[in-house]
């Protein structure tokens, strides 16, 4: 019904219950808004974030792998200095017994005719790297095939895979008897790559 021509509003609690519901509904969105306006002071609340549960991770903590990357580096530095280290150490060793000797050896040499006269007398043979500290070095057989004691002068060339020569050594032997093989050491002071190849360029029995 109405009073003047009016229709009568009522208020029941249908009503009153959709009008708190809304308000709720407001105070929601208010609330719970991601990024919001920057006047609501709702919008400068964030939850603290609870830690990771490192017990279900798979792998290893980057840390663990810097410090694996470091430990492995230092490791293959302390190698390179070591193996340096022996590879000094034979050498100095092999100079210190052969040095005046192969020091007389070059200059016979140089008063030597073509390849010499005693190249069938003289081989080499190949030393593991594992003795050398990682240097080419080859054991220079010498075999006095003749019937007196004599010493010997050899000269070993190291070729590279073209042929070509890129380092001389010089070696020698002194009385050695008759009928009796020697042996001494030469070494190349090249670096192990490219490889290369070694042979008797020359050698003198006198």
């Amino acid at each position: 019904m109405s009073e003047g021509g009016r229709p009568r509003r009522y208020r029941g609690k249908g009503a009153l219950t959709g009008a708190v519901l809304a308000a709720a509904g407001s105070l929601a969105l208010v609330a719970c808004g991601g990024g919001g306006g920057k006047g609501t002071a709702a919008a400068s609340v964030s939850p603290r974030p609870s830690p990771p549960v490192t017990a279900s991770f798979s792998g290893t903590p980057p840390s663990a792998l810097a410090s694996a990357a470091s430990s492995a580096v230092a490791s293959a530095s302390a190698a390179v200095a070591s193996s340096a280290a022996r590879a000094s150490e034979f050498d100095a060793s092999v100079s210190a017994e052969t040095g005046r000797a192969n020091a007389a050896a070059r200059t016979k040499l140089e008063k030597a005719q073509g390849r010499g006269n005693a190249v069938s007398d003289v081989s080499l043979t190949g030393m593991p790297r594992s003795e050398t500290g990682g240097l080419l070095a080859l054991h220079v057989n010498i075999r006095n095939s003749a019937d007196a004691t004599a010493s010997f002068a050899v000269q070993v060339d190291f070729r590279d895979a073209d042929g070509k020569v890129v380092e001389t050594r010089y070696v020698g032997a002194e009385k050695v008897g008759a009928g009796q093989t020697v042996h001494t050491i030469v070494v190349s002071h090249e670096p192990p790559e490219p490889k290369l190849n070694a042979a008797v360029a020359k050698a003198q029995r006198y």
